[in-house]
């Protein structure tokens, strides 16, 4: 009898917390990062088109290396739960060692797993990263997907973005598609990944539309959009905004980041800080802008808090070490007065 009383009230208190304030979905990955000096760079006349090259069949040094785990939604997940939204997340991982450590880094985050997908016959997705002068060269493994996306309980973000490969896409897609359609106040972060993008911008135009914020970099908007390198940043706002989010954040590295929501374009510098490592930078920013929305803040306090992040990130190897929590954001920006979006 204390038993059944028991489970009834385990029932009662999980029901009362089904709400979350955002899902994550997307794939996840071990990243390794192998820092290296013995390799030297060729670049073609325009400078761009540049090349790593190791000694063939020769054994290389290591000078660092540090695992960890990564991708666009596992970064999102984690930094959404440090910044204190509460987190659920949902990818598929491999019945292996890489695929419990996920489930354990996630649980200690403070990230809900109960919706991740175990997949018995095919491994964890993994990426090996090549950092040589401060670059990296990435070499990464996507397992084959069989998407299931489970009965998600409400939301109120959900943040989609890097999955694949490409075949296993359209059936997730059209999941959650389903689950934002019986969601309409669900609000949608987009950031299409590789696999996505090369779907076209004609196959992701419904999630873009759908979307409350899209976030995307210089080079993946020329792409998305057919234009050449080097459009004004002006017309790239103006034309993917034509596509139809409500909120178009565009970054461009360490040039700074744009925000456009219909009516302002916006500009924010980079904060200065030491650079180790960029990886993750841009899932850091589009956590942190989201983030900002959650709580009820403006587009241009959003772009402070993914720029303040960002710039934590980059200075600690790997997407997730430098994420910020939140009585540590709020620290920084109310030090950092003066770093404030302008108007163009």
């Amino acid at each position: 009898m204390v038993v059944c009383r028991f489970s009834t009230h385990y029932l009662l208190l999980a029901k009362s917390y089904s709400m979350y304030d955002i899902i994550s979905i997307g794939d996840t990955t071990i990243d390794h990062f192998f820092f290296i000096h013995d390799a030297s760079t060729h670049c073609g006349i325009n400078k761009e088109d540049c090349y790593i090259t190791l000694h063939f069949a020769d054994k290389i040094a290591v000078d660092k290396y540090v695992r960890t785990i990564a991708g666009n939604a596992t970064n999102n997940a984690v930094a959404s739960s440090r910044l204190g939204l509460k987190t659920a997340f949902y990818a598929v991982i491999g019945d292996d060692m890489q695929g419990h450590s996920i489930h354990w880094e996630l649980k200690r985050e403070g990230v809900s797993t109960k919706f991740l997908q175990i997949d018995k016959k095919n491994a964890t997705n993994i990426s090996s990263v090549i950092s040589f002068k401060g670059e990296r060269t990435i070499l990464v493994y996507h397992a084959p997907r069989n998407y299931q996306l489970p009965k998600l309980p409400k939301s109120k973000w959900v943040y989609l973005t890097s999955a694949g490969p490409k075949e296993s896409l359209p059936k997730l897609h059209r999941q959650v598609w389903q689950y934002l359609k019986n969601n309409p106040n669900t609000k949608l972060g987009f950031n299409p990944g590789t696999h996505q993008m090369h779907l076209g911008l004609k196959a992701i135009a419904p999630f873009i539309k759908r979307s409350d914020v899209l976030s995307l970099n210089v080079e993946e908007t020329e792409r998305l959009l057919g234009y050449k390198p080097g459009t004004p940043h002006k017309k790239l706002l103006a034309d993917m905004y034509k596509v139809g989010p409500k909120i178009f954040v565009m970054t461009n590295g360490p040039e700074g980041s744009y925000a456009f929501d219909g009516k302002t374009m916006r500009f924010l510098e980079i904060y200065d800080t030491p650079i180790l490592e960029r990886t993750g930078c841009g899932d850091s920013y589009t956590s942190g802008f989201i983030a900002a929305l959650a709580y009820g803040h403006d587009t241009a306090e959003a772009m402070r808090w993914g720029t303040m992040n960002s710039a934590f990130v980059i200075q600690e190897i790997g997407p997730q070490k430098g994420l910020l929590y939140k009585a540590k954001m709020l620290s920084m920006l109310k030090k950092a007065k003066k770093l404030q979006p302008k108007v163009i």
